[in-house]
């Protein structure tokens, strides 16, 4: 069969097999990775008439574009290439999307287990596991200012947890590179998330346990169940490298390797994916930019806009109005990609990107760079990349986070095709 646009090769996954059993990764990763390997070699097209969503035929793989001929095995015990709908209390006939769209990545409903009692320590223990160019995702809300480290969030994806004394979903679906973080609390009512095991254009599908409704991760959206026609509300979160997070909030809270689970922490399971071609991806991908390309994604009202990091890395800063509010965007070089070497330590140095709003004190401000800290031309005043005035006439001010998402460009373009790609 010939090969749909945006799948790596057979031969590849087979190279990602060996990684997988050499650092003694868990028995899910295995199926994400057989059902990859499944999906490069068939690409017949899903029935959603079925109670298993996906493709229509499962027949015997056949020989790769590139001439590779794909591996005969049996599939493991209990591994359907597709999505079934059974041991579900979701509400199916409540739906935005087909089930075509949606597929399996391998493990089942849970299988990547998310955190429900987050453990928390200080940036004087968390030094111990992190090395200070390792990226992590930074939520704050007053003065409660907390990291999760790409390093667990790889292998949880999502933390049901409570900052500033609200009910938040901190997200990250490896695929896809997107950090993003939610309220939890939905008409008066606080849920709790998990993983379904599926995915749709490569993305995390999450689900809430009090409904089982379906939620689309990139998106925030609900796709399948009661909640049909709801959109979780976007909390401000942003990725950098722990020493900057460290150095802004250092009596701040480490999210701990205490998860309750085994996992390899520290390792990435998904070497090489940041420089490749996106797993599950069945759609055409945006010519804008490479698949692979981390965009700083904002979206204001009706508008979204995408900001490239290989543009940033020479700006440095971008003043803009996104939906008719002014923004600033800073980039600064140092953090690592979780999603490069096996080792995250190791990894190489991509840089990181955040948004903040640049009306402060009744005026817009007009930023730029100045070493790693970022001047506004108003008042002289230096900013760090956590957006706190570190010096100057407005030192100890607090420039207020729009949120953003370092998503890939693949992932970012299937859900808002219309965005304005900056530069």
């Amino acid at each position: 069969m010939a090969a749909v646009r945006g799948r790596p090769s057979a031969h590849r996954f087979r190279r990602a097999q060996r990684r997988v059993f050499a650092m003694g990764s868990r028995a899910f990763l295995l199926a994400v990775l057989l059902f990859a390997l499944w999906s490069a070699a068939c690409g017949s097209a899903a029935d959603p008439s079925q109670t298993t969503a996906g493709d229509a035929s499962a027949g015997s793989p056949a020989t790769s574009a590139a001439g590779e001929e794909a591996d005969e095995e049996p599939w493991p015990d209990g591994f359907v290439p597709g999505v079934s709908t059974a041991g579900w209390r979701t509400d199916f006939t409540k739906r935005i999307v087909s089930l075509g769209e949606i597929e399996s990545g391998g493990p089942g409903k849970d299988g990547i287990p998310a955190i429900d009692e987050p453990v928390f320590t200080s940036t004087g223990e968390a030094d111990r596991f992190l090395a200070p160019d390792e990226p992590v995702m930074v939520v704050r809300r007053g003065t409660d200012a907390r990291a999760y480290p790409i390093q667990i969030l790889i292998w949880h994806e999502i933390v049901n947890d409570v900052v500033g004394g609200d009910a938040i979903a901190v997200t990250f679906c490896p695929l896809c590179n997107t950090a993003l973080a939610f309220e939890r609390t939905v008409g008066g009512r606080v849920l709790d998330f998990g993983t379904t095991g599926n995915l749709r254009h490569s993305d995390l599908v999450m689900y809430d346990r009090q409904t089982e409704t379906w939620w689309q991760q990139a998106s925030g959206e609900a796709i399948i169940g009661e909640f049909v026609g709801t959109t979780l509300e976007p909390v401000a979160a942003s990725i950098f490298s722990y020493a900057d997070f460290r150095a802004a909030y250092p009596t701040g809270q480490v999210l701990s390797r205490e998860t309750g689970h085994d996992r390899p922490y520290g390792q990435n399971p998904y070497e090489g994916y940041d420089t490749g071609d996106p797993f599950f991806f069945r759609g055409d991908v945006d010519a804008r930019l490479r698949p692979t390309e981390r965009v700083v994604a904002v979206v204001v009202g009706d508008e979204a806009v995408a900001y490239p990091f290989s543009r940033l890395e020479s700006v440095r800063t971008v003043n803009d109005a996104v939906g008719g509010r002014a923004i600033a965007v800073f980039f600064k070089p140092g953090a690592r990609s979780a999603l490069d070497a096996e080792a995250i330590r190791n990894a190489r140095l991509v840089g990181a990107g955040v948004v903040f709003d640049r009306s402060f004190g009744g005026r817009d401000l007009t930023f730029r760079a100045d070493g790693d800290l970022f001047r506004d031309d108003e008042t002289g005043t230096r900013w760090d990349i956590a957006g706190r005035a570190v010096s100057g006439p407005l030192a100890g001010s607090q420039l207020e986070s729009v949120a953003h998402g370092n998503h890939f460009w693949f992932a970012w373009a299937v859900f808002r095709p219309e965005t304005r790609v900056y530069g």
